[in-house]
């Protein structure tokens, strides 16, 4: 691994150029994510011989669940109070107010006319 350096002397100063400075780091970046692909193989290779060799299993490691998604909280624990227009449901909590309640508020509409 060596790189060349070429200079450019400025008032008695040895410099090398803007753009051979960016080949160089371009050079380098390329070095570098190379090695980082050698040191992962190895390392995922001495893992998968470590895992083998003492029986672990992915899911000894925690990650049994790795891509599998969860299932959806629920966002509001509180009862339905109002029907939007369109079926929506609110139950009328702290926080911003849902768009169909806005709209509903912006036309003049009573949100009483929408309770449950």
């Amino acid at each position: 691994m060596s790189i060349s350096l070429k200079f450019t002397k400025i008032k008695g100063y040895t410099m090398a150029t803007y753009s051979e400075l960016m080949a160089q780091a371009q050079e380098l970046m390329n070095q570098a994510e190379q090695a980082r692909k050698n040191e992962l193989a190895a390392t995922i290779a001495d893992i998968k011989a470590k895992m083998k060799e003492y029986g672990i299993t992915v899911a000894d490691l925690g990650g049994a669940t790795a891509g599998v998604k969860k299932a959806a909280k629920s966002k509001s624990k509180a009862a339905a109070k109002y029907r939007g227009p369109n079926g929506e449901l609110w139950a009328g909590g702290p926080g911003r107010k849902p768009e169909w309640v806005r709209a509903v508020l912006a036309a003049g509409k009573s949100l009483e006319d929408f309770r449950i």
